[in-house]
């Protein structure tokens, strides 16, 4: 089977493929890749049904023998034994049969984890601003666990309980023929049963897995923006609205157990139990059997029990776990807007820049860029300036195709960027954006995160560039000193130095830095300023910022108004010429 191709910013070559047209075919790829456990628990589950039939017989035939006119001490002796051996022999192989399930079910979990995962990274940033990370993470946690408690014990009851329903069918009519009546006719009514309640379940388990998901995302949203809503007192809002959600999980979970608590198969144990004692009564009472006959056949329609209280367990798990399938292989299917051109251009960077006619647009109709033109020389340094909104973080977000120009071209060296290699494009191209995020990791691996396998003189040697060594030395482990998610023990300007100096160690041929200042004093910028004017010799530099004294020395300034170039020149050419550059400043 092989797997749809689909765009991607990023893939790994995989050892298996699995075939994703379809949550049953996609779970039945990964699930064939073991099909030596598969035939452990066919053969567990064939051993164990066969020899649970074994005991009904046995114990019948102790019914004749005790009943006889000389009861034989030693074939009693036997009979016992070989109950016993049996139920041995039965109990190693259901062993055999629940641990490779589990080992089965265990190891689909991590490739289909291990999919997932891979498949988020290859998305673009497009599919990342409308997908809901709490959403998200609620089909790499939850749904992944359900598809694993699909095949244990879901799959694995359901294979066991197949088989207890064979053994009356054969073992009933080796006793009298018309024994083969009731269990027929139990088995008929039971799969038609199971199927309507199938049909039924659908719905119910998706409802379930939904629900799950919604509240997930409020709840992932909540704990993110946790500052802002204690800022607003908006702590009894939220509750209401996660309550409302977590009520809306509980019904949904409540319906499928209303569903689970009428299933049919039920009640027709108990008529199959009556019809059947009663059939072998008559046929007793006709001298076609005998007492142990009629012990005997009851015991084999008691091994119906277990199929039948199983399947409302089993069955609603295996839904479960389609339905979470589903959404997983939806996550992995949706298309990207990029894709990382493996056999595209993968040469050393100059830095020569160039935007032809370019636009570019979030929602189709809604043009934040229009019309963009210029060209940058490698190792010139670009200050592009506008109001907010004017557009510059998007312009910016093309040269490393975080996004792509739905209309003309974005040019690094004279190669449109999308015949380049994506890793070898972004690999040589540094961002340092508003926002910035550090990893909970020390900071030694923070500032090395581009570059995993740099020295530590190298990792101190890049944050004395970006004037973060002294704040650094400050705390009490120095650079191993691990740092909160996102970087919240830090002030704004210490992280901002923070990347800084992850983008000095990779070294980039285009540095781009999106108001990467902001939040830096005075004299710490005047430092920042030097470091990134000596960093700037010899890479294209491109920055996003309203401070003039880092506007003065730029070699070109954009000047960005509504999404259109609205000037290009030297900051005394502008001041001469532009009235919206000499309102920014005004302003």
């Amino acid at each position: 089977m092989t797997a749809t191709p689909l765009p991607a910013e990023f893939t790994l070559a995989r050892s298996h493929s699995a075939d994703r047209s379809s949550p049953m075919r996609w779970i039945v790829s990964h699930a064939l890749r073991y099909w030596p456990i598969l035939i452990i628990i066919l053969i567990g589950a064939f051993g164990n049904g066969a020899l649970a039939g074994v005991v009904p017989r046995y114990v019948g035939r102790a019914f004749d023998d005790m009943l006889a006119a000389a009861p034989s001490l030693s074939l009693l002796l036997q009979t016992a034994l070989a109950i016993g051996v049996s139920q041995v022999v039965r109990g190693v192989l259901q062993f055999g049969r629940n641990f490779g399930a589990e080992i089965m079910a265990q190891r689909i979990e991590r490739d289909i984890r291990d999919e997932l995962y891979l498949s988020l990274l290859g998305k673009s940033m497009t599919f990342h601003n409308l997908q809901p990370v709490g959403d998200t993470m609620a089909r790499a946690t939850n749904d992944v666990r359900e598809v694993n408690f699909m095949f244990s014990p879901g799959l694995n009851l359901v294979i066991g309980s197949f088989f207890f329903l064979l053994v009356p069918l054969y073992t009933g009519p080796r006793i009298h023929p018309d024994l083969l009546l009731v269990p027929a006719l139990f088995s008929v009514a039971y799969f038609f049963a199971l199927a309507n309640y199938l049909k039924t379940l659908s719905p119910v388990t998706d409802a379930v897995r939904g629900a799950f998901g919604t509240m997930n995302t409020h709840l992932s949203e909540a704990l993110d923006g946790v500052e802002t809503m204690k800022g607003a007192a908006q702590e009894d809002t939220e509750i209401d609205r996660f309550v409302a959600n977590a009520r809306r999980v509980r019904e949904a979970f409540v319906k499928q157990g209303d569903l689970e608590a009428k299933f049919l198969p039920m009640l027709l144990l108990g008529i199959t139990y009556a019809a059947g004692l009663f059939h072998s009564l008559v046929l007793y009472r006709a001298g076609e059997i005998s007492v142990g006959d009629v012990v005997a056949f009851f015991g084999l329609l008691r091994l119906l029990e277990f199929p039948t209280f199983a399947s409302t367990f089993a069955y609603s798990q295996i839904s479960l776990g389609l339905s979470g399938a589903r959404r997983i292989l939806e996550l992995i299917n949706r298309e990207s807007d990029l894709d990382q051109n493996a056999a595209g251009f993968n040469g050393e960077m100059k830095g020569d820049v160039e935007f032809s006619d370019v636009c570019f647009e979030y929602n189709e109709g809604e043009k934040i860029l229009d019309g963009i033109s210029f060209k940058v020389k490698a190792g010139q340094t670009v200050a592009i300036v506008g109001q907010t909104g004017a557009g510059k973080t998007s312009l910016v977000k093309l040269i490393n195709r975080i996004y792509d120009a739905p209309c003309g071209e974005v040019k690094v060296d004279g190669i449109a960027v999308r015949d380049w290699n994506l890793a070898a494009l972004r690999r040589q191209i540094s961002i340092i954006e508003q926002d910035i995020f550090l990893f909970s990791r020390s900071i030694a691996e923070n500032i090395a995160f581009g570059k995993p396998d740099a020295t530590r003189e190298e990792i101190e040697s890049a944050a004395r560039s970006a004037q973060a060594h002294e704040f650094i030395l400050t705390f009490e482990k120095g650079y191993d000193t691990v740092i909160g998610e996102r970087g919240v023990t830090l002030s704004g300007g210490q992280r901002q130095r923070l990347a800084l100096a992850r983008a000095f160690l990779t070294d980039p041929r285009i540095l781009i830095l999106d108001d990467s200042t902001s939040a830096i004093d005075s004299a710490t910028e005047d430092r920042i300023q030097r470091a990134i004017s000596a960093a700037s010799k010899g890479r294209t530099t491109f920055i996003i910022t309203h401070r003039l004294s880092q506007i003065r020395w730029a070699d070109l300034i954009i000047v960005l108004r509504k999404g259109r170039v609205a000037a290009i020149g030297s900051h005394e050419e502008l001041m001469k010429t532009s009235e919206a550059y000499g309102r920014i400043f005004r302003e």
